[in-house]
């Protein structure tokens, strides 16, 4: 599982990963341009180009020209926007890789932005928006991220407001694109049976018009807490969605091995803590899980689950009791064992694909952290001891440090906040 890394001389980073005999291949264009990026009036900028970008190109006008010419070939193909980066990826049989970056690069480098089809796919964002907000699940993720950051980047919706999306036009497109869209900020990442001579030349051909500027700046994150926090976001659901969780570190820190196996031992498969005590024991809830995750300039770790809102209180208290266990017992070596082989076989097994593995060292790549390979991943968790994972339980599980989210039909902090505490 190796890689091959290119600077083109404009500063565009080509990432192949050759896969021998594996019957596909995916392009994967990352560029570094999320929300982090926009200001408060144009959030959900990054979002909406995303999607323009497949509405048509000087080549292919139409978003049915661009998506008739990738089925043809029987490809799967999407794009995505997070808070850092941007993604467009086409995953197809390999002999098709002239076809998949064709089609890919277009998309990325020659967009109309149509005003017609600008002012249509403003209501499909607007529903996508008011999808989610009826998807408690997605929604409490949202309160938990405006809880810990507020108002700045880091806070808000990916996706932008209804009013944003109203008014963005199709200047600000063009704007945002001219600044964040050039050679420096942009990754091409291509993973399957394929050469890396011939995808490097290819590539260089391709995108060797990208402007050659630097990278668009972000504000940092401002990331800082003194007392636990609740907020409450008041729906009528038959099930309470909560999200208990606290600050941690950005994805440069040594400590995100130690982080990833904490985070296995809580519920890392049905035989984790937090299954076992949630739903095997206790009957509480339906999925329970924990998440690291780790942003270039902050990062937190978190609880989330759904429950009956009559055991919401019950709930937390377990959760928390969970935590503190952490904190007072070291894991025992048979317990660390299973949760270290548990990380390293799921890792493997979730980079079993083109279009994963292309994902695994672009995101690396885009967000400018050393590539690591799933083996130096693999050393890095069998290095952690069960004295690393109690030193950071008790650094990270103190009562300052906590935060509650939930969505459903409460209305009082009070209730909550004087149960927030080890």
């Amino acid at each position: 599982m190796q890689y091959h890394k290119k600077v083109l001389p404009n500063g565009l980073r080509v990432i192949t990963v050759p896969m021998k005999d594996n019957p596909t291949v995916t392009v994967l264009v990352l560029v570094e341009a999320g929300s982090k990026y926009e200001t408060k009036e144009k959030n959900g900028i990054s979002h909406f180009l995303e999607h323009m970008c497949f509405k048509g190109t000087a080549r292919r006008p139409s978003s049915s020209d661009i998506s008739t010419e990738l089925d043809n070939v029987g490809s799967h193909y999407n794009a995505f926007t997070s808070q850092e980066y941007t993604g467009y990826y086409a995953k197809a049989e390999y002999r098709y890789l002239d076809e998949l970056l064709d089609v890919v690069s277009d998309m990325y480098l020659n967009p109309l932005f149509d005003e017609n089809e600008i002012r249509k796919e403003k209501g499909v964002i607007i529903e996508e928006i008011n999808m989610y907000e009826d998807l408690p699940q997605r929604k409490v993720q949202l309160v938990f991220e405006e809880l810990l950051y507020g108002n700045q980047p880091a806070g808000w919706n990916i996706a932008g407001s209804k009013e944003n999306i109203k008014n963005i036009i199709r200047d600000d497109f063009v704007n945002y694109r001219k600044k964040f869209y050039t050679s420096h900020s942009t990754t091409v990442v291509v993973s399957g049976n394929v050469k890396e001579g011939e995808v490097v030349r290819k590539v260089e051909k391709i995108f060797s018009q990208v402007p050659e500027l630097k990278r668009g700046k972000k504000l940092k994150v401002k990331d800082t807490q003194l007392t636990p926090a609740v907020a409450l976001f008041k729906k009528e659901t038959d099930q309470v969605h909560l999200i208990l969780g606290v600050r941690s570190f950005d994805a440069y820190d040594k400590r995100n091995s130690v982080l990833d196996v904490l985070a296995g031992v809580l519920s890392g498969g049905m035989s984790a803590r937090l299954f076992k005590k949630m739903r095997d024991e206790m009957g509480i809830c339906y999925y329970v899980r924990a998440n690291a995750d780790k942003s270039t300039d902050c990062g937190n770790f978190s609880i989330s689950a759904g429950v009956d809102s009559k055991r919401v209180k019950e709930a937390v208290a377990a959760i928390i009791a969970e935590l503190n266990k952490l904190r007072t017992e070291v894991v025992s070596p048979l317990e660390l064992k299973k949760v270290k082989q548990h990380l390293i076989g799921t890792m493997y097994l979730g980079l079993e694909s083109s279009d994963s593995l292309a994902e695994f060292f672009g995101s690396q790549e885009i967000i400018n952290k050393p590539i690591r390979t799933a083996d130096e991943i693999k050393k890095e968790i069998e290095a952690v001891t069960a004295k690393k994972v109690q030193a950071l339980a008790k650094q990270l599980f103190i009562d300052k440090n906590l935060n509650l989210a939930i969505v459903g039909r409460f209305e009082s902090k009070a209730d909550f906040e004087s149960i927030l505490k080890f």
